[in-house]
């Protein structure tokens, strides 16, 4: 796929949006773990610290003890990441648990006594740091009044390795869910680009020719697009039929006047005046020929690209009128044609582009014309071979140059080259010329579909 291409972009497209949806759903989810963790580890420790509140008592000697530590094991266990301490502020009595063995933690200060818990980060044995809930109260009289701060503390770190942990084992179904969302979104783009496919499908059977129109069986977002080609397809259709019709009406319009120029030169010539008559003739000549190639060009403007043409029988009829012609009477005709072989053109067409062909090889042949259709696989190809002098060969690429007039010098290939060249080519075929040594061999290609079997 190229950087222009349409599924590259809606695909590029995809895969960065997946991506960003996916990094921001990691970031969540580990933010919504790290909370769950944090109120389970809120949980445990407001136990542990009305377990630690409920259990004050008053010391014999004055001050505050505690009657029972908390039953969990780690509170015994030196920097086992779980600790507790209180604090008496009157007396300056500090309890706590064995965990933190010769350390003692800094406590927040708490401004107000109102028994509510509240959350700190604090610096705790070994430089970790521990997440800790604390509570002031005040102390009833028969602890000798007073306030105490009491504190429970975990390992913030442990909360870290928790989070680290789950994103670990988060990224692999992440991952894997990315690969679902490309897929998906591969198939969507596949599925969304689908009409355009259909698009593409039908512009090409418009073009050959085996459809007029893209029609309406488009999704609602492609039919407007349809029916804007549609829309265009009619306005040139419009166009070209107006374009045949002034070249019809002009070609039409010039033929009566030259037939009656072509009188009047019979006249003079038979008047005595034969050069004038002459020259006369190969002008009147040239511009009858002119005007066949325009109304070619006026019925060529659309042709219908699904015709096909007996070959056979398009050339019967061409050699029966040339056979008339008083050069085709005193030749001898060879005819090599299979019956059943068919050619992607117009029978008309096909008749005027072998037409021409045939009288330019009747008119320069000595003795014979033969003519001689192969097919070749998917390649069709009609030959006309003379034997008269045939072209020089610095000129065979003249005489099918558009405009080239080699007949005015005398070499016999004239306008009809160019007509037919312009027939074979608007149903995509070629013609080839090559000498034959004597003569001169016209050939037509056309490429077919291959034949089923």
């Amino acid at each position: 796929m190229r950087l222009g291409s349409l599924r590259l972009r809606l695909l590029l497209a995809g895969a960065v949006s997946t991506a960003i949806a996916l990094a921001l759903a990691a970031y969540g989810l580990t933010v919504l773990f790290e909370r769950h963790v944090e109120r389970r580890i809120d949980a445990e420790l407001t136990v542990y610290l009305n377990q630690l509140t409920a259990h004050l008592e008053p010391a014999p000697e004055g001050g505050i003890r505690l009657q029972t530590s908390p039953a969990d094991p780690r509170f015994d266990v030196p920097l086992s990441g779980l600790y507790w301490q209180i604090v008496h502020e009157e007396s300056g009595t500090v309890l706590r648990s064995r965990s933190l063995w010769d350390s003692e933690l800094a406590l927040p200060a708490e401004p107000n006594v109102d028994d509510q818990i509240h959350h700190h980060h604090i610096a705790g044995p070994a430089k970790a740091q521990l997440y800790l809930l604390q509570r002031r109260i005040e102390l009833p009289p028969r602890m000798g009044g007073g306030t105490a701060r009491i504190a429970v503390a975990w390992d913030a770190a442990e909360i870290s390795n928790a989070v680290r942990e789950f994103a670990v084992d988060l990224t692999p179904l992440l991952a894997i869910i990315g690969a679902l969302l490309l897929a998906a979104t591969w198939i969507w783009v596949t599925i969304g680009l689908k009409p355009l496919a259909a698009v593409r499908t039908q512009l090409a059977a418009i073009r050959s020719g085996k459809s007029k129109r893209l029609g309406s069986s488009f999704p609602d977002e492609v039919r407007p697009l349809a029916h804007e080609i549609d829309d265009l397809i009619d306005a040139r259709d419009a166009e070209l039929a107006r374009a045949k019709s002034r070249a019809g009406d002009l070609a039409h319009g010039l033929r009566t006047p030259l037939q009656v120029l072509q009188t009047e030169i019979e006249r003079l010539a038979k008047g005595g005046q034969t050069d004038v008559a002459l020259n006369l003739s190969t002008v009147t000549r040239t511009m009858q020929r002119t005007v066949e190639r325009e109304l070619a060009r006026a019925r060529l403007a659309a042709p219908n690209r699904s015709a096909e043409t007996s070959v056979a029988t398009a050339i019967e009829q061409v050699i029966r009128v040339v056979q008339r012609t008083p050069d085709g009477e005193r030749l001898d005709w060879i005819v090599d044609v299979p019956a059943g072989l068919n050619a992607p053109i117009d029978r008309d067409d096909l008749s005027e582009a072998m037409g021409n062909l045939i009288e330019n090889a009747a008119r320069h042949a000595r003795h014979a014309v033969t003519i001689t259709a192969r097919r070749d696989g998917t390649c069709i190809t009609l030959s006309v071979t003379d034997d008269g002098q045939g072209i020089p060969e610095g000129h065979l690429a003249e005489a099918l140059r558009r405009g080239g007039r080699l007949d005015e010098r005398g070499s016999g290939a004239g306008l009809g080259l160019a007509i037919v060249t312009d027939i074979v080519g608007s149903w995509g075929g070629t013609l080839t010329l090559k000498n034959a040594n004597p003569g001169l061999t016209a050939t037509l290609s056309f490429e077919t579909a291959p034949r089923r079997s």
